[in-house]
């Protein structure tokens, strides 16, 4: 059982992470500056660059969404992965072991490598499988695409490939790579005879079966010859990589759509998704093999942020007795989503993929958009069954249905699906409410009391503590302010013993900057010998709703463009702060001193002139250091 991540382990991943080779996986960065890079933020639609990563403090901050973090927060938004799983990925791509708390495990280095070397070899079999539907053997593979509509362009996107005729063309091509039969074995790419492991997929178009974060985990192969004796379609067997009930093909290339557009299309089949995606409908995804289930709920409830504010989930069926089973199988998961469950069928029993080529993309954007509620289509479903032309067949459909309605969560919907019911059946309104009714009591007194987590969720939010304007960036006092702080977050090591002590002492006018000014102080310069530890701590320190400029100030790109010139420019940066500072006292000291009355107390006027020409002197010095 896999138990809480120790925090200290999780701090030496973050420290130990390379921020600039993480996003670089996903978003093409180029220089903007000494030790800052660009690139088009991933979380927000741009043509010109905001999304900054500074490696040596370990963050990002997009200055067009004001989307920020560290690698491990951009793994979670990005992979739309749980934070433990995050850390965990971290781990395993520098080789650091976690220790966990309360005597859990995570896994062991012995199982992250037997891992990556299943990942290597589907990697390895994803690039063959895709070279071999180019070579002639593979002619009936492409002559099946192009009748499905599916050009080369298409076959590419999706990473659709061939598995030539032979026996072993994989098991050569794998065992040349240096894989033991051993390791062959747990893959599921290989069938054991008497005479050894051979390959299971031969003469297939193969479709690579990939997990959220993109790495291939399985495959799917369709039948092309009929000498095949094989079912039509054949997936991988269950590995420690693939679990069906837990893999929605496609979702690699769905999941930043389902997540800005807050909707997830589930149809049947690879070429369905493909359809679909080529119409414009970029959210859909479908089962490999199995019904639409509680794990594939959980990956759809994480993407859609299934918080009660929206989203929705349009689940798509053929028309005949078989579709609709399956709609009404997905019906009695509804109540696990927050988020507006749909189905779409297409009358005439054709799939995306036919629709697609019969009437063309527009008709597959239709057939989405024509979207009815899932609980009226069981609504539906369950008044086909019974003979309304009869009183018993109305009161038995009635008695069918009206846990249905009973079970819309939406108490402004329900009440309307119920007025519904009753012209559906030609029944009193009253009789129906009455029966609906009897039903949502039944279900209550059978639901369980929240256990202590769904009651945690269920709680007040918290407070968001104060709030703070955004500093006014044509006020040159809070420029100075933001100034200085970016040089302190991001070059800590200027500050000297003297220097750590004036900045301690500065007075910052501006509120938000006084309150990270404050934060800073209470963290410690002795912090900042981890300059990816410092900033963290320092947005630990600060009100939440001041951590997201912490990151901006600790990316924002410095005007140096070498160490030398970076020097002088945090030198000068804290010199004008700290003559600033002085600027304040000389005032406040000037305004005591014409305030004093010399001749009555002349002691203190004498001490107020040397503190000012001392003041003065210091304000010079700085000067001369610029």
């Amino acid at each position: 059982m896999a138990g809480l991540i120790k925090r200290e382990d999780i701090d030496e991943v973050r420290q130990r992470t390379d921020i600039k080779e993480v996003v670089d996986g996903y978003v093409t960065l180029r220089s903007a500056g000494l030790g800052s890079f660009k690139g088009l933020c991933p979380f927000h639609d741009e043509r010109s660059p905001s999304f900054t990563v500074r490696p040596q403090v370990g963050r990002y901050h997009c200055f067009g969404c004001g989307e920020d973090g560290d690698a491990i927060s951009f793994i979670q938004k990005m992979d739309h992965s749980s934070f433990h799983e995050a850390v965990e990925k971290l781990a395993a791509r520098i080789g650091y072991e976690l220790r966990y708390e309360d005597g859990g495990t995570g896994p062991s280095r012995e199982e992250v490598g037997k891992r990556q070397r299943l990942l290597d070899a589907h990697k390895i079999a994803d690039e063959f499988f895709r070279a071999q539907l180019l070579t002639p053997g593979a002619a009936e593979g492409r002559n099946f695409l192009d009748g499905r509509g599916f050009d080369r362009a298409a076959a590419e996107h999706f990473g659709v490939g061939y598995a030539p005729q032979g026996w072993d063309s994989l098991l050569k091509h794998l065992r040349g790579r240096g894989f033991t039969d051993a390791e062959l074995k747990l893959t599921g790419m290989f069938s054991e005879g008497n005479r050894g492991i051979y390959d299971r997929f031969r003469g297939r178009l193969i479709w690579p079966i990939r997990d959220i974060a993109g790495d291939t985990i399985g495959f799917g192969a369709r039948k092309l010859f009929e000498d095949d004796q094989g079912p039509k379609y054949l997936n991988t067997p269950e590995t420690t990589l693939y679990k069906k009930s837990q893999v929605l093909y496609g979702i690699d290339l769905a999941k930043r759509n389902i997540a800005k557009d807050r909707q997830l299309v589930v149809v049947e089949g690879y070429t369905d998704v493909m359809a679909c995606h080529l119409a414009g409908v970029t959210t859909a995804v479908a089962t490999c093999g199995t019904a639409f289930g509680t794990e594939h709920i959980k990956i759809a409830r994480r993407l859609l942020s299934d918080d009660g504010t929206g989203g929705e989930v349009v689940f798509t069926f053929d028309g005949d007795a078989a579709g609709q089973k399956a709609a009404l199988r997905a019906f009695e998961e509804d109540q696990r989503f927050v988020a507006q469950t749909y189905v779409a069928v297409e009358p005439t029993g054709a799939d995306p993929c036919d629709l697609r080529q019969l009437k063309g993309d527009p008709a597959v954007r239709e057939l989405i958009a024509s979207r009815k509620p899932l609980f009226e289509f069981a609504i539906r479903a369950s008044l086909r069954k019974h003979n309304l032309d009869t009183v018993e067949g109305r009161v038995a459909a009635l008695r069918e249905a009206a846990p249905v309605v009973a079970q819309i969560r939406d108490s402004g919907i329900r009440p309307a699906y119920t007025r519904e019911l009753a012209g559906w059946l030609g029944m009193p309104i009253e009789e129906v409410s009455r029966y609906v009714g009897a039903a949502a009591k039944r279900a209550a007194s059978g639901t369980a009391t929240a256990g202590p987590a769904e009651q945690q969720t269920a709680a007040a939010p918290p407070s968001n503590g104060p709030a703070f304007n955004r500093p006014d960036p044509r006020d040159p006092v809070a420029g100075m302010e933001r100034q200085a702080l970016e040089v302190v977050l991001q070059e800590p090591g200027v500050l000297g013993e003297g220097n750590w002590e004036r900045f301690e002492a500065s007075y910052f006018a501006t509120p938000a900057y006084a309150a990270l000014h404050a934060a800073i102080r209470a963290t410690g310069v002795a912090q900042a010998a981890d300059p990816v530890a410092w900033v963290e701590k320092v947005r630990q320190e600060v009100p939440e709703p001041l951590r997201p400029l912490v990151s901006e100030l600790a990316v924002t790109p410095l005007p140096a463009s070498t160490p030398e010139a970076m020097q002088r420019y945090c030198r000068d940066i804290l010199a004008r702060l700290f003559e600033l500072q002085i600027t304040r006292i000389k005032a406040d000291k000037m305004g005591q001193l014409q305030r004093l009355d010399a001749a009555a107390h002349p002691e203190e006027f004498q001490r107020l002139n040397r503190e000012l020409m001392q003041l003065e002197m210091e304000r010079r010095a700085l000067r001369a250091e610029a």
